[in-house]
């Protein structure tokens, strides 16, 4: 009788490793795309740009949670000369060290890593433009126009991803969504707002702008808007340090509406 219920418990207790070992993989190919956000006519706002918000310390940046645990633990090797390189070095993998050869795009490699950043929301003075026009030299498709087939489509391909790191982390809020998205956090972009207060008040603005008698009156107007939008980047950051994520979404909202509403005046100037 005890040989029996081993013959059942034995394909049983395979059962729950297999799952174990699936569960396993699955997580470990966990990734978090983020949608590219085009550039506005006009960036916004320019004042961050100018104003460098101290958000300092590495308590801005990622709670310690490791994504892509095992593509870190992997090393890639370039398909052109073999070459190895470890994916959990400060460098991506974007360009082959040893042949200069593109390589294809590796979704692990996050944006902050593109450029060679910490995972935070202040990021100000880390020269990033500097940063984007050098991988911009080395993947540009006038620069590999000689080069095969294959080499010119991942180098379009991680163009196009640079592309979109930069327009991402140099904007305040689609930086301040990607970091959530990262730090697994759900953001619907598309949410309708039940906020009471913050609808009085967007509706009050655009009042005022529909009222203001000329472009000094809208510039007077934007520079307010302006200034909610700042505390709002200042009250997330402040949040995401806390790991207050209900907050954070909060300040998200603000930010939305704040934007949108400085991109009306901009129509009208």
């Amino acid at each position: 009788m005890w040989m029996k219920k081993l013959r059942i418990l034995k394909p049983f207790s395979q059962t729950l490793l297999l799952r174990r070992r699936g569960m396993m993989i699955s997580f470990s190919k966990t990734q978090l795309d983020f949608p590219s956000i085009p550039p506005q006519v006009e960036q916004f706002p320019q004042f961050l740009q100018s104003r460098r918000l101290n958000f300092l310390g590495n308590d801005l940046g990622f709670s310690g949670r490791t994504l892509f645990s095992s593509e870190a633990a992997q090393k890639m090797s370039c398909w052109n000369c073999c070459n190895g390189v470890s994916s959990s070095t400060t460098t991506p993998f974007l360009v082959c060290t040893a042949c200069g050869c593109v390589q294809p795009v590796d979704q692990s490699v996050d944006y902050f890593r593109i450029f060679g950043l910490e995972k935070k929301y202040g990021i100000e003075g880390e020269n990033l433009e500097r940063k984007y026009k050098d991988w911009q030299r080395k993947l540009h498709p006038d620069l590999v126009h000689t080069k095969s087939q294959k080499e010119r489509e991942y180098a379009a391909e991680q163009s196009a991803r640079v592309i979109d790191a930069y327009r991402t982390l140099t904007d305040p809020l689609s930086r301040a969504i990607y970091i959530l998205k990262l730090e697994g956090v759900h953001v619907d972009e598309e949410e309708k707002i039940d906020d009471v207060e913050l609808l009085t008040e967007m509706l009050e603005i655009r009042e005022s702008v529909e009222e203001a008698a000329d472009s000094q009156a809208l510039k007077q107007i934007q520079g307010q808007i302006q200034g909610k939008f700042e505390q709002s980047s200042i009250s997330f950051a402040d949040a995401l340090q806390s790991r207050n994520y209900e907050e954070a979404l909060a300040a998200i909202r603000r930010m939305t509406y704040y934007k949108r509403a400085n991109e009306e005046i901009v129509k009208k100037l």
